[in-house]
């Protein structure tokens, strides 16, 4: 499946033959004892930093992690990057991390297998 990516910053498109054209990273986010209070403060900053990347075509998966009340926990953003170096850049820009919703957080490089 064809699919158009911008780089971030740029509005020129170009095409990547696949949805693997570039690597995949999971951040995994685990809210701190205020996240919950933290989160409704910083929200509007996160999910617009997460509709930037989606605009350059670069998110897979974005949402939060839940316990068994239904309420977040922390969030599990699926993205792509060029490489680990830039994958950490973004998320250390996370308004999560940056205004400490997330206690802590883990980068890994990840592979799409399905959907296909």
């Amino acid at each position: 499946m064809d699919r158009r990516v911008a780089p971030l910053g740029s509005s020129r498109w170009i095409t990547c033959g696949t949805l693997r054209g570039m690597p995949f990273y999971a951040l995994i986010g685990r809210d701190g004892p205020r996240g919950l209070e933290l989160r409704k403060l910083h929200r509007a900053a996160h999910l617009g930093r997460l509709q930037e990347l989606e605009a350059a075509g670069r998110i897979r998966h974005a949402g939060p992690l839940l316990d068994a009340g239904g309420q977040a926990i922390g969030s599990l953003i699926v993205f792509e990057a060029e490489d680990l170096e830039r994958a950490r850049e973004i998320a250390a820009r996370d308004p999560y991390v940056v205004q400490g919703v997330f206690e802590g957080y883990e980068l890994r490089e990840t592979k799409v297998v399905f959907p296909k």
